[in-house]
């Protein structure tokens, strides 16, 4: 006999959590539109984060669909949205994989710049080099020398 999957009961209790937030706030007067900018509110706040991280090494799609999917939970040109960017973030993962070795490499190395880039205009790089004694200006971010 199979014992149930236990993160599906949890995700199902969070469902069912939600839902029933959503029914009572449905039934107040002001309660649905409270709702729906709360969702609006949170939707936003988890899809910017997600385009943010879209060109760094980790979940910045995965978050950008659960922002979207936030959004499409109350409203439909989110769902459409959500629709389109699955359907075209499948065709290029495809279209990638199907490419040569040299074109997934330039993708990596457009990461990897992206990443260095960041850390360095953050300060980070400027930081670690100091611990090893190097304190050369162009290692330092070009945000400290406006300070």
């Amino acid at each position: 006999m199979r014992r149930p999957d236990r993160r599906r009961f949890v995700a199902n209790a969070l469902l069912d959590t939600v839902r029933s937030a959503r029914d009572r706030a449905r039934a107040t007067r002001h309660g649905e539109v409270l709702w729906r900018v709360g969702v609006a509110v949170a939707g936003t706040v988890v899809l910017a984060a997600g385009v943010i991280m879209i060109p760094y090494p980790g979940p910045g799609w995965l978050v950008v669909f659960a922002g979207l999917g936030i959004l499409a939970s109350e409203f439909d040109w989110a769902k459409r949205v959500l629709r389109f960017a699955r359907r075209y973030y499948d065709a290029f993962t495809t279209w990638l994989g199907r490419q040569h070795i040299l074109v997934k490499g330039l993708f990596g190395l457009f990461t990897f710049a992206v990443v260095v880039v960041t850390l360095w205009v953050l300060g980070a790089i400027g930081m670690v080099a100091g611990w090893f004694g190097m304190h050369e200006q162009w290692l330092q971010s070009p945000l400290t020398s406006w300070a």
